[in-house]
């Protein structure tokens, strides 16, 4: 199989999970973002040191690459390139609300 075929469906499939199924993932789980605000105050809590969302979005990829580097998964790497696009998504949003100020 060649690399941009891999490349564009994993991109493909990562689109689909954070973007096209976002009303659904909401429902069940909340907003991405939103989700990972809490998990930073938990965090923040359980450590004693500050965790912002940004921090959840960074752990939650080196934990999936992490993962990757014992055993390779496609879920491993889906999974990170989701949470990258959903990052980027959480970065627009917050200067959207910083522009409405």
């Amino acid at each position: 199989m060649q690399w941009s075929y891999y490349m564009s469906n994993i991109l493909k499939q990562a689109d689909q999970i954070i973007n096209n199924r976002s009303e659904e993932k909401e429902r069940q789980y909340g907003p991405l973002g939103e989700g990972f605000e809490r998990a930073a105050m938990i965090a923040s809590g359980m450590s004693g040191k500050p965790w912002s969302a940004d921090d959840m979005f960074i752990a939650m990829i080196a934990l999936k690459f992490s993962r990757q580097s014992y055993n390779f998964k496609e879920d491993n790497l889906l999974d990170a390139v989701a949470y990258i696009g959903g990052w980027q998504n959480y970065i627009n949003e917050q200067k959207e609300k910083a522009n409405e100020k």
